[in-house]
C-alpha cells in the first residue's frame, strides 16, 4: 500500500503537471511578454504624444527622445509578435525587440535614476530611483539571450542551433 502511494507521487511528478506539455506552461511566456511590452509600449507612446515636453524633462536631445520612443514602441511590438511564431524569425523578433530596449533602460538608469535604488520619488529624485529600470533591463537581457527557447518545445522545429552558444 505504501509502495502504491509513492508510485502515485512519482507519476504526478513525472506526469502532466511537471512537464512542459500542458497548456499553462506552453503559454506562460505570454505573461512576461505582455507585462514587458505594455510598459515599453505605453512609455514610448507617451513620449510620442509630447516630444517637446519629454525633451525638456530628460537630459537628451529631441532626436534622442524620438529614437528612445521608437525603440520602446517597436521593441515592445517585436517582443509580442515573436510570441506568435515557432520559427527562427519569431525567435529573432523576440531577441531584437528585447535588445532594442536594453540601451533605453541603461540610459534611463544612468541619466535619470542613478544614485537612488528605491523607485519611490524623493527629494533630489523626482522621477524615483532605478529599481524598476534595473528589473526591466534584466528581463530584456534575459529575453535577448533566450529568445523563444521556452516556446520552441511547443513547435515542430526546435531552435537548437540558435540557442547553442
Amino acid at each position: 500500500m505504501c509502495n502504491t502511494g509513492f508510485r502515485s507521487i512519482y507519476k504526478l511528478n513525472q506526469g502532466y503537471m511537471m512537464t512542459n506539455n500542458n497548456i499553462f506552461s506552453k503559454n506562460a511566456h505570454w505573461l512576461i511578454r505582455i507585462a514587458i511590452a505594455s510598459v515599453f509600449f505605453y512609455h514610448g507612446m507617451l513620449k510620442f504624444s509630447d516630444l517637446d515636453l519629454f525633451t525638456q524633462m530628460l537630459p537628451i536631445s529631441y532626436t534622442q527622445v524620438v529614437l528612445v520612443a521608437t525603440a520602446q514602441v517597436t521593441g515592445s511590438i517585436l517582443v509580442l509578435l515573436g510570441g506568435f511564431g515557432r520559427d527562427r524569425l519569431a525567435d529573432l523578433s523576440t531577441r531584437i525587440g528585447a535588445l532594442m530596449n536594453v540601451p533605453v533602460m541603461i540610459g534611463a538608469i544612468v541619466l535619470v535614476h542613478w544614485g537612488r535604488w528605491s523607485f519611490v520619488p524623493a527629494e533630489g529624485y523626482p522621477m524615483g530611483g532605478m529599481e524598476f529600470q534595473v528589473v526591466l533591463a534584466l528581463v530584456m537581457i534575459y529575453l535577448a539571450l533566450t529568445g523563444n527557447q521556452g516556446v520552441s518545445s511547443v513547435g515542430s522545429r526546435p531552435l537548437n542551433r540558435l540557442n547553442q552558444f
